[in-house]
């Protein structure tokens, strides 16, 4: 069980360090008034965090059922939400609720939007080629089905 919290925290921490290393970039290479290239940072970012979830995610429901890699996941993505919104602000001296509450609820969406996309994209692959945990499950009854020898019947 250790385990298992280690490694959902861990997706903890990386989630939470690209968005600090995002807002780093943002913060010390460009200037206030420049918003296209922080919105390339931004965006760069999400692309990030979507590509590694959907890794995470494939590597995960290859090993584990989905409730419970799901349940990690969810754990995970719900910590590094909370993380990015009230703290990544802080980091780079900004307030979190500086911008107004509709920047603020838009960068929630946003996030829940890639993590959930990144998310469904990685199980779905797993699925699509048969990788999955109750693929696998399926697969190995069926084989083990057809490798018993047919029993004659008496009349």
């Amino acid at each position: 069980m250790r385990q298992r919290w280690r490694l959902t925290g861990a997706l903890v921490g990386a989630l939470f360090a690209v968005n600090l290393v995002a807002r780093l970039i943002i913060r010390v290479g460009f200037d206030d008034a420049d918003t296209t290239a922080a919105d390339r940072v931004s965006l760069g970012m999400f692309v990030v965090i979507g590509v590694g979830l959907a890794a995470v995610t494939f590597i995960w429901s290859r090993r584990r059922p989905a409730a419970e890699w799901g349940a990690d996941i969810a754990a995970a993505v719900g910590s590094a939400l909370a993380l990015t919104v009230l703290v990544g602000p802080l980091v780079v001296g900004k307030n979190p609720f500086g911008d107004g509450a509709g920047t603020f609820f838009a960068q929630i969406w946003l996030y829940v939007a890639v993590t959930g996309i990144g998310v469904l994209l990685g199980y779905l692959l797993a699925v699509a080629l048969g990788l999955d945990h109750r693929s696998q499950a399926l697969q190995r009854y069926a084989e083990a089905k057809t490798a018993k020898p047919h029993k004659p019947v008496r009349r």
